[in-house]
């Protein structure tokens, strides 16, 4: 019973679509289970939920001879097509005709749960698995390791996995993808390397997990060992992959999966298009981005954002104007992240003017785009421009009370030209309404230090110091022969800590001696 009230709640939603794909799926099965004289029962298609819900009730009352199999079929339709709300209205009259569900049933609605995010319902589906003993079946088990895995918690998840009675490679990934979304990255690999088979998904989902979160030299290594594995990549592998090699700078690297893109997919589609335009654009290198672009046989918003983007964080403003106008000019409409390039670039060039006329034309034509990134961005580029009054005035007119992000634009502008009482002011609001952020007190002991205000120095750091907050360590990275050596300051602890200081002694004494010989030369 609580199954069936849980699909009543869910039925319920107000967000309960109709699908007409749903009405020739149950033409298909008709057809399939040899029910084709029943057809003209729903012959009309529906244009609504509510015509839908008729003729479905419809079906379900002229046709007693449903039965597990055509049911689940339909059920197994309507789930891969992501129409969970019709899957649950399905299998409530399946209940209500006392059709037992069988282990693909259960899998299929296990899954339909944990696109709903419905935790409950999948519980309970959970246990009605377990009452059956269908718990340790591959399938039944393999969509209730990803139904706690996504909702709840990786132990629930391992433990579903370990009663799954002969867990197959989409067992595998499940529990893989659940480590990795919960940065539990070496039990992730434990998993992965013990695999007795890793098909193509599988190493997928470790790249991306690694590449989304911020792991990506491990992201890059895992690429080269799915290759020396003879695992053909595909097109959604080389995004995440790309992103990783623009993240660290890997120029040589990016080249290089460039190449293998053009060599195994043939032809270089939007998705990975747009990865490489945006990796180029991190390397600095716009016109290998550019290029990159003018081939794409089709482009989104998202390839037309990363080439403005890319030359908006290059510098090259002039460049970034120039495409808006052209992306404008093949019909397509620009969104919050274009706008928020086109500021940037403005505010990069220190085009004060222009980057006004194209907040103000938003903000007339179309204010669903503006966001806070965009006001913040306005604050920024009207203090690094030194016109503080107006950045004062702007924030005070705010739709919104202003985040710390509006502050910290006005304190950098104010360390630019030394403006000590208003940098004094916004670095209050930013300790106010963020006292445990490290960046921002290590931006506000920089305005002291510019200031020469050291006893304000020596005040916020030994209050870093009491509360035990450490500064994130700056790193360097250089790649050599396809293989990336990251860096970090004052790190001694690399096994090749002493092998790299020795070759920056002999690079400083090189520049030295240089130094001393352009002396002797003037």
């Amino acid at each position: 019973m609580k199954t069936v009230k849980a699909c009543k709640q869910i039925l319920s939603l107000p967000n309960f679509k109709s699908v007409k794909s749903c009405h020739r799926l149950l033409h298909t099965d008709l057809i399939k289970t040899q029910k084709s004289d029943q057809i003209a029962t729903i012959s009309g298609a529906p244009d609504s939920s509510k015509s839908w819900l008729s003729n479905a009730c419809q079906l379900f009352d002229e046709l007693p001879q449903w039965d597990v199999v055509s049911i689940t079929s339909l059920i197994s339709s309507l789930t891969k097509q992501n129409r969970h709300n019709e899957t649950f209205y399905v299998f409530s009259k399946m209940l209500n005709l006392e059709i037992k569900p069988n282990e693909y049933t259960l899998a299929a609605l296990i899954h339909a749960s944990t696109s709903l995010k419905e935790l409950n319902l999948g519980k309970q589906l959970h246990g009605y698995a377990i009452k059956t003993s269908f718990e340790s079946n591959v399938f039944v088990g393999s969509a209730v390791l990803d139904l706690y895995a996504k909702l709840k918690t990786m132990e629930e998840a391992q433990m579903a996995f370990e009663d799954t009675r002969d867990p197959n490679v989409v067992s595998y990934t499940a529990l893989v993808c659940g480590y990795v979304k919960n940065e539990r990255f070496d039990d992730a690999l434990t998993i992965f390397t013990t695999m007795p088979q890793k098909n193509v998904v599988t190493w997928n989902a470790m790249i991306g997990g690694y590449s989304q979160k911020g792991r990506n030299e491990e992201a890059v290594s895992l690429f080269v060992e799915m290759l020396k594995e003879g695992v053909v990549p595909t097109q959604n592998t080389f995004p995440c992959v790309i992103s990783s090699a623009g993240n660290i700078a890997a120029l040589g690297m990016g080249k290089s999966l460039h190449a293998s893109a053009m060599k195994t997919l043939g032809e270089i589609g939007v998705f990975v298009g747009n990865a490489l335009v945006t990796f180029y654009a991190k390397c600095g290198s716009m016109e290998d981005g550019l290029l990159v672009f003018r081939k794409l046989p089709e482009k989104n918003i998202v390839s037309w954002n990363a080439l403005i983007n890319g030359y908006a964080q290059n510098g090259r403003c002039d460049e970034a104007i120039r495409f808006y106008h052209e992306m404008r000019e093949t019909g397509m409409k620009p969104n919050s992240v274009t706008l928020l390039g086109l500021l940037s670039a403005c505010n990069h060039g220190g085009l004060v003017d222009d980057g006004f006329a194209y907040f103000n034309e938003a903000k007339s034509e179309n204010p669903s785009l503006l966001e806070a990134a965009h006001y913040a961005c306005m604050v920024d580029l009207l203090a690094r421009s030194g016109r503080f009054s107006e950045a004062e005035r702007f924030i005070e007119e705010l739709p919104f009370d202003p985040g710390i992000g509006f502050w910290k634009a006005l304190l950098g502008g104010c360390q630019i030209h030394l403006n000590t009482e208003l940098g004094e002011f916004a670095a209050a609001k930013i300790l106010d309404l963020d006292p445990r952020d490290v960046s921002s007190y290590v931006m506000v002991s920089n305005a002291h230090s510019a200031a020469g205000r050291w006893q304000s120095v020596s005040d916020i750091r030994h209050e870093m110091k009491a509360k035990r907050m450490k500064r994130i360590p700056g790193c360097s990275w250089i790649e050599v022969g396809c293989e990336i050596r990251v860096f970090f300051n004052g790190d001694r602890r690399s096994s090749c800590s002493g092998e790299i200081h020795s070759v920056l002694r002999c690079f400083f004494d090189h520049v030295a001696e240089y130094a001393s010989s352009s002396s002797l030369l003037l």
